[in-house]
């Protein structure tokens, strides 16, 4: 966009009366680069949806951008689905979440879309969980998931209760997109919308509803009981969404010992105690580690704001040792089919649907049980999507779903991930092991000697600003025009580009079956493999790789060798 461009829209918010004066008070007096970075682009309504930084402007996460993006998404809806179908709509414990999403429920009634508004602040996966539920023709939840406080987001599902897919995510942002003027937005108060029956709040029975499918995906009941005085748990929902339903699932199950961090418990959109409340980062479980070591608690779980997200840690002599979503994931995998498998409960057509990026060790685990492992490209959105395929074709019972990045589906009740029964199944499995006299690590090391020592790494480079979006494009491009040969000595073998499709392994050349997507992946002839990829939420470039050795030592020193060979391609 030229200046010229840019400044025309800024006077615009600044002097229409559509805009607020809130709004305009906020764009007075800004200096030049601030206008040009809120003005020089609109937020892009990616194939998720949105996330940005709250704020004034086209480039921001505000009232008008949701409406414009509610817009596009009605006019979709109306050509693709019958309006009474209508649109189940949640939001999470952030800046603005309620007021964003009242406001696209109202856009959507206003194009005669029925919504269905939940009362208060509920998780994610329970969004997915009433899009399905409730036969919805889509669903929208307000969240930017474990972002820091300044930023908010909106995530679009269609109607299987998953994100929506390609195509409809293209179509989506064509309609979005083809909004040109805020003032042709159709608009209804809140009051007619209840009056004429297009906005019905929900709540307690859907609850209901879904907590009966959290509770039903316990392995081992009894086993809870057995230990429920020798066990106890320390719980964070770091200020988010996940405090009720997770409390309650977990005390439902029969875990009585939780102790939750007060300072975390009830919603903080500022994050007070935390800052950035994502539980991949050692940083945020400051408190939660205070609690566990004061408490002499067996496990903490920590949900990320809209607790589609678990992580879990236990203290080893006395220090916190923090699991890996690749390490609770294979755990998890283990803990379901094996429990499955003894209880004569698993089907003859199990599959796990985990991601190209995360370990390869999943696939281990379930050949030894005879589950099929399918991966597909990073985000959960393609995780749901496979599901809905697999079982829609009636070829596989998908048991569970996971990815790296500590997010988990255990069941067929949602098709987002769900840190709700995640956390159950997470906190069980560690009774579980308690009750042989291990911790997880314990579990991994002897998941070690059955399947081998797995070990992943990766790393996040971060590319802020305009110039930033330039540098990552010039990367990436450099790795395709030139791409590397070796990592350290060792050949590169096979080549994977999601972009173009296609599998180079030694000359001969392959599809790679999945969707387009900016990825690049190598493997290398000792059967290590590393993966590099621009963030779809941020400005930045993830790299994540992976080793299969006998022995943990050996595992240790060639995961460490192979990450800093490939940071030096992105540094």
């Amino acid at each position: 966009m030229a200046d010229a461009d840019y400044r025309a829209i800024y006077r615009e918010w600044l002097e229409n009366a559509y805009f607020d004066e809130q709004t305009r008070l906020e764009l007075r007096g800004l200096p030049e680069n601030e206008i040009e970075e809120r003005f020089y682009k609109n937020l892009d309504f990616g194939t998720g949806g949105l996330r940005g930084i709250i704020g004034a402007g086209t480039n921001r996460m505000n009232i008008y951008t949701v409406r414009k993006a509610t817009q596009g998404l009605a006019n979709y809806i109306l050509k693709n689905a019958p309006p009474e179908k209508g649109a189940a709509i949640a939001y999470d414990s952030r800046r603005f979440s309620k007021e964003f999403a009242e406001a696209a429920a109202l856009v959507l009634c206003a194009n005669g879309v029925k919504v269905y508004l939940f009362e208060g602040l509920r998780p994610t996966p329970e969004l997915s969980f009433a899009v399905r539920r409730l036969r919805c023709a889509a669903g929208i939840v307000v969240t930017a998931s474990h972002n820091p406080p300044e930023y908010n987001g909106y995530k679009v599902y269609w109607d299987d209760g998953g994100q929506v897919q390609s195509p409809r995510d293209l179509e989506i942002i064509a309609e979005v997109d083809a909004i040109g003027d805020y003032s042709i937005i159709k608009l209804i108060d809140r009051e007619q919308a209840i009056e004429t029956g297009l906005l019905k709040m929900i709540g307690k029975e859907i609850d209901d509803a879904f907590m009966e499918c959290v509770l039903a995906q316990s392995r081992n009941p009894g086993l809870i009981k057995e230990m429920n005085d020798k066990f106890s748990i320390v719980y964070t929902p770091f200020n988010g969404a996940g405090s009720v339903p997770v409390q309650h699932a977990l005390k439902q199950a029969g875990f009585t010992r939780v102790h939750t961090v007060p300072e975390q418990e009830r919603p903080d959109p500022d994050f007070t105690t935390i800052g950035y409340p994502n539980p991949e980062s050692p940083d945020a479980w400051r408190l939660a580690v205070k609690l566990l070591k004061e408490t002499g608690a067996d496990i903490a779980i920590a949900t990320d704001p809209d607790s589609d997200r678990v992580g879990a840690v236990q203290l080893k002599n006395g220090e916190p040792v923090y699991y890996s979503g690749n390490t609770l994931g294979v755990l998890l995998t283990e803990y379901v089919l094996s429990s499955m498998k003894a209880a004569g409960t698993l089907p003859s057509n199990p599959a796990v649907v985990t991601t190209v990026v995360s370990t390869n060790m999943t696939a281990a685990v379930c050949k030894a049980y005879g589950a099929d492992c399918f991966e597909v490209l990073t985000g959960f959105k393609y995780i749901g999507g496979l599901m809905s395929k697999l079982e829609n074709s009636g070829s596989h019972t998908v048991i569970m779903g996971f990815e790296e990045s500590i997010g988990y589906l255990i069941g067929s009740h949602a098709r987002d991930k769900d840190a709700v029964t995640a956390s159950l199944l997470i906190c069980e499995m560690a009774a579980s092991y308690k009750s042989r006299g291990m911790d997880l690590e314990d579990a991994m090391d002897e998941l070690f000697a059955k399947y081998g020592c797995f070990k992943e790494a990766s790393k996040s480079f971060a590319y802020p600003g305009l110039e930033g979006i330039a540098r990552m494009k010039e990367i990436m491009a450099g790795l395709r025009a030139n791409p590397p040969q070796a990592i350290n000595g060792v050949n590169i073998i096979e080549r994977r580009d999601y972009k173009t499709g296609v599998v180079d392994k030694m000359g001969v050349k392959t599809s790679t079956g999945l969707p387009e997507s900016d990825v690049l992946y190598y493997v290398l002839e000792d059967e290590s493999w590393f993966c590099v990829r621009p963030s779809g939420t941020e400005p930045k470039i993830k790299m994540y790789c992976g080793v299969r050795k006998a022995g943990e030592p050996d595992a240790d020193s060639a995961i460490k060798a192979l990450a800093a060979g490939v940071n030096g391609l992105l540094a």
